[in-house]
């Protein structure tokens, strides 16, 4: 199944991209390692901010107060 992958946009930003490009969706919040091993041969990539990320963004490691 194709997937469309936003990459490295607010979350105001996302919506906006979603309505353009539609789904099934799945949101990156950063451009790293994860985006290059989730995407597959028949998604779709939108970026926001293409800037490559060399740490991964992990938000289940950060308090809530700190990733909203």
């Amino acid at each position: 199944m194709r997937v469309v992958h936003y990459v490295g946009m607010d979350y105001d930003t996302y919506e906006r991209a979603r309505r353009v490009f539609g789904g099934p969706a799945y949101y990156h919040k950063r451009n790293d390692a994860r985006v290059d091993t989730e995407v597959g041969p028949e998604d779709v990539v939108v970026y926001g901010d293409p800037t490559y990320r060399e740490w991964v963004w992990d938000a289940s490691a950060v308090p809530d107060k700190y990733t909203k």
